[in-house]
């Protein structure tokens, strides 16, 4: 019986990584991965010597039958992202659905995601929250911002270092200066660090210290 199982890797720390995952991939006769490189370095470090197949946002549609076929015609087959849960700001919605559509079984299993530890760290209410992802680059990045200002919930974000500053900025335009957030970088890495205050303190350290690493923002709900 054909199964699909979405498997969360580290976001930094190779230990990060679970016993059943590793076992997981033993097991399979295909890996699907975001950057075939990433994930063959995860394999040979835990010696999992198993074939590998690029997926990944620019090729998924174009790819996505062959990818059911091979699917199909195996017992086990595992999809990685580079870091983190597959699907979760990364490539695997569209497999998933075509899986479920075509009778295949499809399984994610627990582990490593990188807003999880962000949320928790940033001493905000996590009752309840809305997981917000990547901003859109440019067309709808303000609008969206402004739609979410009255949300109460807690909101996180994922942002490059690149975009922090003008991500903070327009944060501080649509939310307020004062509103509390915490910036989160480099989670479970050698540099990991989060930091706390008001979004016009951060953006003003940010400003004076230019960001390196991945970032997750965590920000206070309106109110």
């Amino acid at each position: 019986m054909p199964k699909l199982v979405l498997i969360p890797t580290p976001i930094g720390n190779l230990g990060d990584i679970t016993l059943r995952a590793l076992d997981v991939l033993r097991g399979c006769t295909l890996v699907l991965a975001e950057d075939t490189r990433t994930s063959g370095r995860l394999l040979k470090h835990y010696g999992i010597e198993v074939k590998l197949f690029p997926f990944h946002a620019h090729n998924e549609h174009r790819v996505l039958d062959k990818v059911l076929d091979s699917i199909q015609a195996a017992e086990l087959v595992a999809l990685l992202s580079d870091a983190g849960t597959p699907a979760v700001s990364d490539p695997g919605y569209l497999l998933v659905r075509a899986c479920i559509e075509a009778g295949i079984e499809v399984e994610c299993l627990p582990g490593a995601t990188a807003f999880v530890p962000a949320l928790v760290n940033s001493g905000l209410p996590m009752d309840r929250f809305s997981f917000e992802g990547f901003l859109p680059h440019k067309k709808g990045r303000q609008k969206r911002l402004e739609a979410l200002a009255q949300d109460t919930r807690t909101m996180v974000f994922y942002e490059s270092p690149h975009r922090l500053v003008k991500c903070l900025q327009q944060m501080c335009d649509a939310f307020g200066g004062e509103r509390r957030a915490s910036v989160s970088r480099e989670i479970s890495k050698l540099h990991e660090e989060t930091l706390r205050g008001e979004l016009a303190h951060l953006l003003a350290h940010f400003t004076e210290h230019p960001p390196r690493g991945e970032f997750v923002l965590v920000v206070a709900g309106a109110g």
